[in-house]
């Protein structure tokens, strides 16, 4: 599947003007999908559209978006519904107190299980680490699902530049902890700061990316700036933001929502209809954008590319 380009999803100069954008999409071949980004109402591509008008799940994943509808999220939609609770648990207040939040110059500590430990900063990752655009659903625990293009670049580079010792089986990432700017982080209800983790080979794993930008800009405070996780086939709440240290470890780390409620949130963190959250059912989901509820897809539809990570697991028990 060929390299999807960011221009075929939306110029923002364009995406924010919807008549502008209709003009030039004759023109220039602007992505069917993308209308979404651009009307009142989702948009879901008919059998009358062009085959080449799908927008691929990620580049050469051999996914695509058709079986989620050809719907991607719209801009506004993903920049001012937010769940970071180190601000606030009022998904629409994030963007209002993050608009100040200062994210440069910013580092990455590498340490642990590593050959190669030491700071990292984000001018280092930008010019050593080609970005690509990738375009993957979002599935948040609560129920409700994005379709987001994200920029960045795979974690495997990362790793292995960073070398992991032969001891290492996770990774462990932390967010800022700065409760002078966060204000979200006085709840003393969680153990700050956010951490979370994944097995070695989940890290490894082609579509695991460390994103720096949505939309084709550079990522928004209240969407994880300057850079964050994205684990496309986990419940949205694997996928740390405003990562700051990153160490390789032998014991499976204990991320933040399974030392709140251990009963309620497991390591794994798989999408997965079959289990339920003790308080709600994961069977169906709502799009952001829609009223009505749609079935839940196992690995949230990524099951080709990851199944085989968990063949043998029992994921009920390993929730």
């Amino acid at each position: 599947m060929a390299k999807l380009d960011y221009t075929e999803i939306t110029p923002k100069d364009k995406y924010l003007n919807r008549k502008e954008f209709l003009k030039a999409l004759g023109i220039a071949g602007a992505s069917v999908a993308v209308l979404a980004a651009c009307q009142d109402k989702p948009f879901i591509a008919g059998d009358d559209l062009p085959r080449q008008g799908v927008i691929p799940a990620a580049p050469n994943s051999g996914g695509s978006t058709e079986e989620f509808g050809n719907i991607l999220t719209a801009y506004e939609d993903v920049i001012s519904y937010n769940n970071f609770y180190e601000f606030t648990t009022d998904k629409e207040g994030v963007a209002r107190l993050a608009k100040d939040f200062q994210t440069s110059p910013w580092e990455i500590q590498i340490g642990g299980l590593v050959e190669n430990p030491g700071p990292i900063s984000m001018k280092e990752i930008r010019n050593r680490y080609p970005t690509e655009e990738r375009v993957y659903r979002m599935r948040c625990v609560e129920g409700w699902t994005m379709a987001i293009p994200w920029q960045g670049f795979p974690l495997s580079a990362l790793l292995e530049d960073i070398q992991p010792q032969s001891s290492a089986k996770y990774i462990r990432f932390e967010s800022i902890y700065d409760p002078k700017t966060m204000p979200g982080q006085s709840n003393r209800y969680f153990p700050w700061p956010y951490v979370e983790g994944l097995r070695l080979d989940e890290a490894y794993h082609n579509l695991t990316l460390l994103a720096t930008g949505i939309y084709g800009e550079d990522l928004l405070p209240q969407n994880g700036a300057p850079i964050r996780l994205v684990v496309p086939w986990k419940y949205g709440f694997k996928s740390i933001k405003s990562i700051v240290k990153i160490d390789l470890v032998e014991e499976m780390p204990v991320s933040l929502w399974m030392e709140s409620a251990p009963k309620e949130y497991g390591f794994y963190a798989n999408v997965n209809p079959t289990v339920d959250h003790p308080r709600w059912s994961q069977a169906t989901e709502r799009r952001i954008g829609e009223y009505s509820r749609q079935p839940t897809i196992m690995f949230n539809g990524y099951k080709e590319e990851v199944g085989s990570l968990y063949e043998g697991m029992d994921l009920r028990e390993n929730f």
